[in-house]
């Protein structure tokens, strides 16, 4: 989720678009790491688990790049106004893992925080993924009204092979040991806090 502007040009060479896709995809998807990392983290140990997030990331961003496109083309599918209410779905999240946490601590369940067991579920890390990339909407949509189809299908195609790219950071940043025993200690912490965060931001932003 970024606001970051990057140049556009309307050059139509391959190599010139890939650039420009992976540009605009790094900048507006830094903070998608840290919660990528929080959710590897919650199912780290768990079969299963780092397929329902790797799903769940491209569930959520294949969301976004529908609605980036469908507006694009005219066919507006979430008006403006209503893009800072997607942060009530991270902010309820948060909540419902802090509370879950909260339980835990006292003897309560042993279910995950993150959303069952084995960590969070695909369509939990989809929900996040597709609040958090509300801003994303209003950055990619201009970007694709000027690319034409083909520009479009090119920047759809880099974007979706970075997800793939972004699983494989956020999973190699939770397993590094300093932050392994970081994420396994803090995880069930930082996870409500951030998601908490995230929501206030898209709804206050």
């Amino acid at each position: 989720m970024s606001g970051i502007m990057v140049p556009m040009h309307t050059g139509n060479s391959i190599g010139g678009v890939v650039a420009q896709a992976a540009g605009l995809f790094a900048v507006t998807n830094v903070d998608d790491l840290v919660l990528l990392a929080l959710f590897f983290a919650q199912a780290a140990g768990h079969r299963g688990g780092a397929a329902r997030i790797v799903l769940g990331q491209y569930l959520g961003f294949a969301a976004i790049l529908a609605v980036s496109v469908a507006a694009a083309l005219g066919a507006t599918l979430l008006p403006e106004q209503v893009l800072p209410y997607l942060g009530l779905l991270p902010l309820a999240l948060g909540v419902r893992a802090a509370w879950r946490a909260w339980r835990e601590r006292n003897g309560g369940d042993e279910e995950e925080p993150g959303g069952g067991p084995g960590g969070p579920g695909a369509l939990a890390v989809a929900a996040v993924t597709f609040a958090n990339g509300g801003d994303n909407v209003g950055v990619y949509v201009p970007v694709f009204a000027t690319s034409g189809p083909a520009g479009i299908a090119g920047y759809a195609a880099v974007f979706l092979v970075l997800v793939a790219v972004w699983c494989l950071a956020g999973r190699l940043f939770a397993t590094r040991p300093l932050v392994a025993r970081a994420l396994s200690r803090w995880g069930h912490v930082l996870l409500p806090l951030v998601l908490i965060a995230v929501g206030l931001v898209i709804l206050l932003g």
